[in-house]
């Protein structure tokens, strides 16, 4: 370790001190490098809600999960990610609501003008008992995590048997995962058929799909007037250029172990070659005793 002196005259020290905090590695824009993935910053993350395409965004996706879940009174919800901008829509009418932030991405205080109910957490560690939540929303986390087996896996086991799991995932094939401007042009987008893969493999059903974000990504206010007009044309038409899929899961209780089943060896019946013949004295005690002449 380097130190100076009162002079200015640099001078070793003989051993490390260790840092009071150390952070991973982040790229010139400010993201966070961890893996193959780049997790963007909490600040960009409310920076762009805070603009006018991320307010809609927020709009389209909000009205998406709406639909999914109508009434979420008397259940305890989580959101893990960035999922703060979609929890006020429960917040007002839910048992509990709590926000997990990953530690690459960081947290911010929410709500920010009543006590806290935001964490920050690793991922593949949630500090939750077993079966503790009823609804789990995840916003901007499958889509950076380095371990999405492990993030779902983890879910599984907070989330209450018959609970309910709604991701907003990157649609690999919509133009909101080619614009990198966006947090939804980061990480990792998925298709449907992979999603169903990773929810199955994970012991998750999925049983509702939805879309949002036809619109494209484009921040021009004048642009944005017709935000509506392309949300309805897109949704009528069911266009497979949406920019997020909404899936909703149920948590499978009894999850089917595969077994592998033994093939049986057929081994043909031959005839004996060799057939036994009887020995003399088996002969000898059929005939019966033979006369003492003979």
């Amino acid at each position: 370790m380097i130190g100076r002196k009162a002079g200015g005259r640099r001078f070793k020290l003989p051993w490390n001190l260790p840092s009071r905090r150390t952070r991973p590695p982040r790229l010139p824009d400010g993201r966070t490098i961890r893996g193959n993935l780049a997790f963007m910053d909490v600040v960009d993350l409310r920076n762009f809600y805070a603009q006018r395409l991320g307010v809609v965004a927020r709009r389209f996706i909000g009205r998406g999960i709406r639909a999914h879940w109508n009434d979420t009174s008397s259940f305890r919800v989580l959101g893990v990610g960035y999922a703060t901008p979609y929890l006020g829509l429960f917040r007002g009418e839910a048992e509990r609501c709590l926000a997990l932030m990953p530690a690459p991405q960081g947290v911010v205080r929410w709500p920010s003008s009543k006590p806290a109910l935001a964490a920050l957490v690793e991922e593949d560690d949630l500090p939750l008992t077993d079966a503790a939540v009823d609804r789990v929303l995840l916003v901007h986390a499958l889509e950076n995590s380095p371990d999405p087996v492990g993030l779902l896996r983890e879910v599984w086991r907070v989330l209450a048997a018959g609970g309910r799991l709604l991701a907003v995932v990157p649609n690999r094939r919509g133009l909101w995962a080619r614009i990198d401007t966006t947090p939804f042009g980061h990480g990792r987008p998925y298709s449907r058929p992979q999603l169903t893969h990773l929810l199955r493999e994970t012991w998750f059903t999925p049983v509702a799909w939805g879309e949002a974000l036809y619109v494209p990504p484009v921040g021009r206010g004048w642009f944005l007037r017709s935000a509506v007009a392309w949300e309805r044309a897109g949704a009528t038409i069911s266009a497979p250029f949406a920019g997020v899929h909404i899936v909703e899961a149920t948590k499978q209780v009894y999850r089917a172990v595969p077994t592998r089943r033994e093939r049986r060896r057929l081994v043909p019946v031959l005839p004996p070659v060799l057939a036994p013949t009887p020995g003399a004295a088996t002969l000898r005690f059929e005939n019966g005793p033979q006369p003492a002449g003979d």
